[in-house]
């Protein structure tokens, strides 16, 4: 239900909900036992959703795996593919979800008052003066934290934002891809509506057929036991 209620939200994605782990058996007998147990995990798919072509400076769609590093509401690193950037009153880039901007070295990125700013493929921000006389010149003004996870499990926190699974506020090792995004862009839900339900449909025929065997079940039993009575 959490995906078909993000089916708009810019640069949402889905996650793996259950895996298995092997889990060992305590008591008496071998210490070898194990059992296959399921757990819930909300592992991140990155597979992208749709380019959303806006012709907005500010907004950036993320490039294959890359993910972008923000700042959660407590401080701690965390990582999103939320594209649609602003700058708030204090000058400081953020994201729709007010969530600071980190640049590649940690900080938040101030940029001064009265430029035009644009986002280059590899993040970094430009600022034109457009009030200066004559050739105007971008100045590069900071770098977005962009991180390729191709490599790197991550998960969905509380707040919605994603993390390294190897520990909240990790940073992730870059992977081999190069990380980079398509500016003027944003990057759509890559949650399917019509997926998901014929996926609750599928469950609650399931879930129906469950119930109906436990019904089953039950009238047998009481079928032999009546049998048994009258024996």
């Amino acid at each position: 239900m959490n995906e078909m209620a993000n089916v708009s939200t810019i640069g949402f994605k889905r996650s793996f909900e259950v895996a298995t782990r092997a889990v060992k058996v305590d008591g008496d007998g071998f210490k070898t036992r194990f059992q296959p147990q399921s757990f819930s995990e909300d592992y991140i798919s990155l597979r992208p959703g749709p380019l959303i072509a806006t012709g907005n400076d500010l907004d950036v769609a993320m490039s294959g795996s890359t993910v972008l590093g923000v700042s959660a509401a407590d401080g701690t690193l965390a990582f999103t593919r939320r594209g649609d950037l602003r700058i708030n009153a204090q000058g400081t880039l953020e994201n729709g979800q007010g969530h600071l901007i980190r640049s590649e070295g940690g900080g938040p990125l101030t940029l001064p008052p009265g430029l035009k700013i644009e986002i280059r493929s590899d993040g970094t921000v430009m600022g034109t003066d457009m009030a200066q006389v004559g050739v105007k010149v971008p100045v590069a003004l900071g770098k977005l934290m962009l991180r390729d996870a191709s490599t790197t499990p991550l998960l969905r926190r509380e707040d919605g934002l994603f993390k390294n699974s190897a520990g909240d506020g990790q940073d992730i090792t870059p992977g081999p891809e190069k990380a980079g995004l398509t500016p003027g862009a944003l990057e759509g839900s890559s949650v399917n509506a019509m997926n998901i339900m014929v996926k609750l449909i599928d469950q609650s025929r399931a879930f129906e057929q469950q119930i109906n065997m436990i019904k089953e079940a039950k009238t047998t039993d009481e079928a032999g036991a009546s049998m048994l009575k009258a024996s």
